[in-house]
């Protein structure tokens, strides 16, 4: 069985402002080959409407912050590269994707993984399978660079990496293979749980 390392992934996460649907105001995106994790490349994005009140309390981005960054259409290109793998891994993915689908005419999506519906069926008995609950519950943010904080998007996605590479690798040390992966994502039950 091909082993989960002979893949290469895109972890991704994204912001948005709150307005329905979404615009994106940040955008990360860190490539996992090999089971090592690469270094992240984000983006901040200026959108074509304000953020909201309650958008804005959750990742901390004002409409001030993103005043002079650049608009989707002026990185996209460098998006688009940053997603080419042969899967794309988020937690709740159907939000990321959706969004990026929205963003990126044409783009066709590789196969998903979602650590949310993994993580329900490789950690069973969790309190909450929430992004920051399995952060907490596996000190997943232990190391990261400072400054970094939670639901910003290069936090999320590092520790989304750290959490997608946890769930492929058998507590001795001996990877999943892309079969038992694909298998569990398909078992993985619901992936409507709210995201915060």
């Amino acid at each position: 069985m091909t082993s989960w390392l002979s893949a290469c992934y895109a972890v991704v996460d994204v912001e948005g402002n709150g307005q329905q649907p979404p615009d994106l105001v940040e955008v990360a995106v860190v490539p996992v080959a090999g089971g090592i994790i690469g270094a992240p490349a984000s983006w901040l994005v200026k959108p074509p409407r304000p953020i909201s009140r309650i958008a804005g309390r959750i990742h901390g981005l004002t409409d001030e912050d993103l005043a002079a960054a650049p608009t989707f259409a002026d990185i996209e290109s460098e998006v688009r590269e940053a997603l080419d793998a042969d899967v794309l891994v988020a937690h709740n993915a159907h939000v990321d994707v959706g969004v990026l689908r929205r963003h990126l005419s044409g783009w066709e999506c590789p196969e998903v993984m979602d650590t949310l519906k993994l993580a329900r069926r490789l950690l069973p008995g969790q309190a909450s399978y929430k992004l920051g609950a399995l952060v907490t519950a596996f000190s997943l943010a232990d190391g990261l660079p400072y400054g970094l904080v939670p639901h910003r998007a290069t936090y999320d996605v590092l520790v989304t990496a750290r959490l997608f590479v946890r769930l492929a690798t058998q507590p001795d040390g001996s990877p999943l293979s892309l079969g038992e992966l694909r298998s569990l994502e398909l078992e993985g039950g619901r992936d409507a749980e709210t995201l915060f």
